[in-house]
């Protein structure tokens, strides 16, 4: 692709020949920054999982419905750790739109991602990206972006949406959920989503398709309910507590359709004492 073809959002060190798991999530959202090549890539996958992007879309709606709830309990920080490219329904938009002095750090590993996000929020000085591995959360919370645009003395809301799932037990996800939790002040939340099932229902298709994700986008780990909620110790849940996805503050009877109370993901709020 030529730098004539090339738009003003996208830098010029990222290939954009390649896809990008990144740009096919913000494809999957229906955001307007990805490629040929990616949009061919979430086709493939989609045909193989059709499930697949309607899963996605809950994890994005409860980002959305999280966010709003936070705003509306005083926070005005956020931490968005595994944020992708800040496509449809990303974080600052929506609490920005709520409080313009709101203030949002986005952190992802994804290069791509972090570049393409560097590039579409270049001019707004509450928002910054930081390129790291999640897991280091001491290396996330001393950079220079965190550093300058948070303040721990005051309440932050730690966001990890459609993250752990991709962080396997020998990782020690509550390891590093304690790590952040340790680290924000009296006041501050936690919103999670998660891919899981409750204890009991398990189907042998969720076998099939989380191969096929495996395969096409990046290693994925169901955890039941209770292995969801143990994640949240030391953070007391807010109503309804550990709830599947559509079903976690819907805004409208359009959230929720005949499969909401079987979907195969969770998600929740907690807020430390």
């Amino acid at each position: 692709m030529d730098s004539v073809e090339r738009p003003t959002w996208a830098p010029v060190d990222i290939d954009l020949s390649r896809p990008s798991i990144a740009r096919v999530y913000d494809y999957w959202l229906g955001g307007a920054h990805n490629f040929a090549v990616d949009r061919a890539v979430g086709d493939k996958v989609q045909a193989d999982v059709p499930v697949l992007k309607t899963i996605i879309l809950n994890h994005r709606s409860f980002l959305r419905r999280a966010v709003r709830y936070l705003l509306s309990r005083g926070i005005r920080q956020f931490l968005d750790l595994g944020s992708g490219i800040p496509t449809v329904g990303n974080v600052h938009e929506i609490a920005q739109a709520a409080d313009p002095s709101a203030r949002v750090v986005y952190v992802d590993v994804d290069p791509v991602a972090v570049a393409h996000s560097r590039a579409i929020l270049t001019g707004n000085e509450l928002v910054g990206v930081l390129q790291t591995d999640v897991r280091d959360a001491r290396g996330v919370l001393k950079s220079p972006e965190v550093r300058h645009l948070l303040d721990f003395d005051q309440p932050v809301a730690v966001l990890m949406v459609a993250l752990l799932h991709f962080v396997p037990d020998s990782d020690d996800p509550r390891g590093i959920i304690e790590a952040y939790h340790d680290a924000i002040p009296a006041g501050s939340f936690l919103a999670m989503s998660h891919a899981g099932y409750e204890e009991g229902e398990w189907d042998p298709a969720w076998d099939d398709a989380k191969g096929v994700y495996n395969r096409g986008v990046s290693e994925l780990t169901y955890r039941s309910k209770r292995e969801i909620e143990r994640l949240f110790t030391g953070f007391d849940l807010v109503e309804p507590g550990v709830e599947r996805l559509p079903l976690w503050h819907p805004e409208s009877p359009d959230d929720l359709d005949e499969n909401s109370s079987s979907f195969l993901g969770f998600g929740a709020v907690g807020r430390k004492g």
